[in-house]
Formats: structure tokens, sequence, C-alpha cells
């Protein structure tokens, strides 16, 4: 006798569980640069936030990563770039794309 396996649910599957890409008010998630319980600029605490991790994992791995070939260097910088702060609508590199783009 073999086993009765359960189906797999179809991406069109109004049962699909998508709730772990959305917080308790419904909306999607965002990754965002902590204000709150930021060291230097909120990253670490930003993804742990988004993550749900603890922040001291995330700064154990990216100093790990910073001593096994320096990769958290450029990493931790182009987040600082990329992701927006808190209150924030536009990350820092917008800001710097827009003022190359109109001067």
């Amino acid at each position: 006798m073999s086993p009765i396996s359960k189906p797999r649910p179809r991406a069109d599957d109004d049962s699909m569980d998508t709730t772990t890409n959305l917080n308790d008010g419904g909306e999607p998630r965002l990754l965002r640069r902590s204000v709150q319980g930021r060291m230097v600029a909120g990253v670490a605490a930003g993804l742990a936030d988004y993550f749900e991790v603890d922040v001291t994992l995330v700064r154990i791995v990216l100093v790990a990563l910073a001593f096994l070939g320096g990769l958290a260097v450029p990493l931790y910088v182009a987040a600082w770039l990329l992701i927006p702060e808190d209150g924030a609508e536009a990350a820092i590199a917008d800001g710097l794309v827009n003022q190359v783009r109109y001067h």
C-alpha cells in the first residue's frame, strides 16, 4: 500500500498561504533601514526586522562575512544606499541618481 500524498496547491489556488510576505495589517512587508536599534546605518536592524530574526544574529553574520573575504563591507554599503530608511519614501541612491540626472 502506497502512502497518499497531499496535492500541492496551484499558484491560482486561494488556499495558498501568503501570510509570510504580509505584516499584521495584511499589507506586504517592506525592507527598510531601521531608525531604532541601529548601530551604524540601520541595515542590520532593518534586515532583522524584515526576516524576523534577532539583530545580533544578523550582525554576527555581517562580521563573519567581513572577516571571510570582506564581502560584508560592499554589501553593507550597497544596502545603506539602496534600502530606504524608515519613514523615507526613497533610498539615498535615488537622491544621488536624481541629482546627476537633473544637473
